[in-house]
């Protein structure tokens, strides 16, 4: 009786240590979210992406989060930071305008965001969201620790920018991404899900691409090079594969 008493008292002093270890989720488990973006600032709208860029890459000396896109009437515009309240985002707005770092400019509520619509469109209407976003920078250079149009894009600089223009936060390297979000399995791949590799024989994470479905994926190869799709039949590509995480 008392060797027994004593190995439950050893397991109830085990199990807390245990518990400071979590165990790796595996392809079933529960997805994790990503943090959504709050208000964000919109602004600029130039007919040339090289100036839309630079403004990117203006507002990223000022401590703010900042990429560009290709809006539906064919102008690239910027968009940039994270306000928890609309009037602090109005107030760092008006500061840069009277700066003359910004002219006019549009207050993005969250609950514009695609992230946030997906409650009720659903995930697939996201996914397609990111895929989309993603394909619109094709053949935009390759720069390692890029993050804008004018510098090109680092293959994680890619992804984050994505998840942003879309109301989702992201890490900034491919290997903080890839510890966020639920492991996937690759036969249960969805749009939007981001695949890591490791190249060059590190055998660690770094480089990511974004699945656009079919077995195709969207990323930014190395230096020299332009955004582009690939297929992860690529024998290469597919001995450098590590695997794959889900964010939504």
């Amino acid at each position: 009786m008392m060797l027994r008493e004593w190995a439950v008292g050893v397991l109830c002093l085990l199990l807390p240590l245990c518990a400071c270890k979590r165990p790796v989720p595996g392809p079933g488990s529960q997805k994790t979210a990503t943090g959504l973006l709050g208000y964000t600032i919109q602004a600029g709208a130039f007919a040339r992406v090289e100036n839309a860029a630079r403004l990117a890459d203006r507002l990223k000396a000022e401590g703010l989060e900042a990429t560009y896109f290709a809006a539906d009437d064919g102008l690239y515009k910027v968009r940039f930071g994270d306000f928890s309240q609309r009037e602090s985002a109005q107030k760092r707005a008006d500061a840069l305008k009277a700066r003359g770092i910004i002219e006019a400019y549009l207050l993005v509520a969250p609950e514009t965001q695609a992230a946030a619509r997906r409650r009720t469109t659903g995930d697939k209407a996201l996914r397609e969201e990111l895929v989309r976003t993603a394909e619109n920078y094709l053949g935009i250079p390759y720069l390692w620790g890029g993050s804008s149009a004018g510098t090109g894009f680092d293959c994680s600089g890619l992804t984050m920018s994505v998840y942003r223009l879309n109301g989702l936060k992201l890490p900034r390297s491919s290997r903080d991404q890839f510890q966020e979000g639920s492991p996937v399995a690759r036969r249960e791949l969805q749009k939007g899900d981001l695949l890591f590799f490791a190249t060059g024989g590190s055998g660690r994470v770094n480089h990511v691409g974004l699945y656009l479905g079919d077995g195709k994926f969207i990323h930014a190869p190395r230096s020299g090079q332009a955004i582009r799709r690939d297929s992860l039949d690529n024998p290469v590509l597919s001995k450098q594969y590590l695997g794959a995480r889900s964010y939504l």
